[in-house]
Formats: C-alpha cells, sequence, structure tokens
C-alpha cells in the first residue's frame, strides 16, 4: 500500500496556529512575563516539537547539518548559558535522560529532572497550571509520558518551548537521531529506502513522519493489527512516500537501512504473549539484511530484546548503526534545543 504525502500532521491544541489558549501566558513570552501582560503580541510564539512536523524540510535539513557540525566540536556551543530546562519523566528513561542531561550541560545550561511522583501533578495540580509554573524558570521543556494529552495540554499554556522526549503516538527526538545516523552513513537522505519492520508503533510513525520530510521512502511491515494507520497525515513539505506492507521481505527490498524495535514495549505487557506470536516472522537478522541493498545495516532505538525482534548476532555484529543511533540522541536534540531557544553563542 502507498501512501501520497498528506497534509501537515500538526496537533489540534489550544493556541496551534501561534495564538494562546484562554487564561495562557503570551506565547513565546519570556519567564516572568505574566499571563495577562499588557503587550501579548511583543514576542514571538514558542516553537514546539511534539511530533516533527512542526518542521519544514529546510529546518530539518539545517538541524541534520546542525547536529553533524556538533557532533564533531561537542563543546562549540553555549546556548543556553545560564539557562535551564525541565526535564519531566512519567516513564523509566537510560538513553533520552543521558543524552538530554549531558547535552544541556554542553550547551551551557542546567537540567531540571523531574518525576511525576515528585511534582504536584501526582497530587492533581493540573498540566496547565504546571506550564504556568514552569515558564516562569526555565527556557524549554520536554516530557516523557504516556498519552500525548498531557503532551498537547502542556504546549498549549506553555510560554517555552515543549519538546516531546516520547509518547504514545510519537518518538520524535529519536527520528532525529535516525535520520543523523543515516546522513552520515549516505550523505543526502532524498530518494533512499529505509525498512522498518515489526510493530507499527511510536518509532515507526515518527520515522514515517521525519523520513518522508527528509525525501526519503519509508517502507514499513507489520502484521494485521499491528500496522501504522493507512491515513496517517504527513508533513505538507513531504517529498518521499510510505508505503505499508505485510511481507518484512517486500519492505526491506532496495533499503539501505533495516529498523526496528521491540515486540512488547512499556504498557503492553499484559498482551506479550500474543504480540510475540503475531510478531514473530518480523525479526531482524543476517537473510533479512541480505535481502535489502547491498551494504544495508540495522537499526534499533533500544532497550532491545536479542533473539526477539533482532538477533544477536546482527545486534552486535558488523551490519548495525545502534550505537552510533545512541551517541547521536544527544547532538540531535542539542541542535533541536538551539533551534527552539534562540541563536548559539559560539566560542
Amino acid at each position: 500500500m502507498t501512501r501520497p504525502q498528506a497534509p501537515s500532521d500538526r496537533l489540534p491544541v489550544p493556541g496551534a496556529d501561534g495564538s494562546s489558549a484562554p487564561g495562557a501566558p503570551a506565547r513565546g513570552a519570556p519567564a516572568g512575563h505574566h499571563p495577562t501582560g499588557e503587550d501579548p503580541g511583543a514576542a514571538a510564539p514558542p516553537r514546539h516539537y511534539l511530533t516533527g512536523a512542526e518542521l519544514s524540510a529546510a529546518e530539518l535539513e539545517g538541524l541534520l547539518a546542525r547536529a553533524a557540525a556538533l557532533k564533531a566540536a561537542p563543546l562549540s556551543s553555549r546556548a543556553l548559558e545560564g539557562r535551564s530546562v525541565a526535564l519531566i519523566f512519567e516513564k523509566p528513561s537510560t538513553r533520552t535522560r543521558v543524552s538530554f542531561e549531558v547535552g544541556i550541560h554542553e550547551l551551557g545550561g542546567h537540567a531540571v529532572v523531574l518525576r511525576r511522583d515528585e511534582m504536584q501533578l501526582s497530587r492533581g495540580e493540573s498540566p496547565r497550571d504546571t506550564a504556568l509554573v514552569l515558564s516562569r524558570h526555565v527556557a524549554a521543556l520536554g516530557l516523557r509520558t504516556g498519552p500525548d494529552d498531557l503532551l498537547e495540554e502542556l504546549a498549549a499554556y506553555s510560554a517555552v518551548p515543549v519538546v516531546n522526549m516520547l509518547s504514545a503516538r510519537h518518538h520524535p527526538c529519536q527520528a532525529l537521531a535516525d535520520l543523523l545516523t543515516l546522513r552520515e552513513a549516505y550523505g543526502a537522505l532524498g530518494g533512499r529506502r529505509v525498512a522498518y519492520v515489526g510493530d507499527g508503533n511510536n518509532v515507526a510513525r515518527s520515522l514515517a513522519i521525519l523520513g518522508t520530510l527528509a525525501g526519503m521512502d519509508v517502507a514499513v511491515a507489520s502484521p494485521a493489527g499491528y500496522a501504522l494507520e493507512e491515513d496517517l497525515a504527513l508533513p505538507a513539505e513531504a517529498s518521499g512516500r510510505l508505503t505499508l506492507h505485510r511481507d518484512p521481505h517486500e519492505a526491506v527490498g532496495g533499503a539501505c537501512a533495516v529498523y526496528t524495535d521491540v515486540w512488547v514495549s512499556m504498557g503492553d505487557e499484559a498482551t506479550a504473549d500474543g504480540r510475540r506470536g503475531a510478531l514473530a516472522g518480523y525479526r531482524v537478522d543476517d537473510a533479512l539484511l541480505d535481502a535489502a541493498a547491498p551494504g544495508a545495516f540495522a537499526m534499533h532505538d533500544l532497550p532491545a530484546h536479542p533473539g526477539e525482534e533482532i538477533t544477536a548476532e546482527v545486534m552486535y555484529g558488523p551490519r548495525e548503526r545502534i550505537w552510533e543511533q545512541v551517541e547521536n540522541r544527544r547532538h540531535a536534540q542539542k541542535a533541536l534545543l538551539e533551534f527552539l531557544v534562540g541563536e548559539p553563542a559560539h566560542e
């Protein structure tokens, strides 16, 4: 099944057009700006990063180029000098927390790490009030959560940029790192094919959105009941295409990389046996890589279960770029924070 490009997948939150939600601070107001300030149009509205579809094709290419430069010179920017970024974690994290904390430090900033059980959110304080409070203190805030409605409400009322560090439907920071990894291996991404094999989850959805925006052909192979939605809206400037498949060998044909994710994600434990049975034919092994383009490599966002969605031989062998993906989270997110928060200051 082939998907043409479709209208932008921008989230329908109050103020998504740049206007303030009722009772919210002026969008883009600096920390300390009164929610009912006399001149709400004085500052530009904040740019949020919730799905990846907020970017133009040119902005995405600029972010990837900037991420590559920051990887080459990790301490060259002080874009967050004297500023703090709040990182809210409602789910366990290894790569996301480490890459954001270290990246913020390298940009000269301070990461304020908050767990839900440490916040008044756990006692009934509203996301709206949380956004209003945090906007007075930090330059940006990130959220790693489950359902997307909390993320959307924070963005609706925040006067500073909100970054989706992971939600049930989207993982756009991971997709930035994935594209940086592919760009390092192949240069220009336009016209190249990347295959995703397995559960059509948030990782697959973000790869489809940002991959097509970068001009790539994204082929997603999933069993019945686990596929991406057929009406997934792609960015308006997407020049690539999305195709949905049942047969993983069909999807990987001509692909420069073969991507997968765990069969049982956080929150799926109750259906683990059924998921493993349905996805058993979607394992990334040497035989599947052989069916892709010559030199194709495996990708995985981690954590992984070697022996399930990917074999240990592939994961720890010479045909992978998984550990580059891990490192590239930091560099891609640093470029993103520079872009969202303001012009970087270079040493």
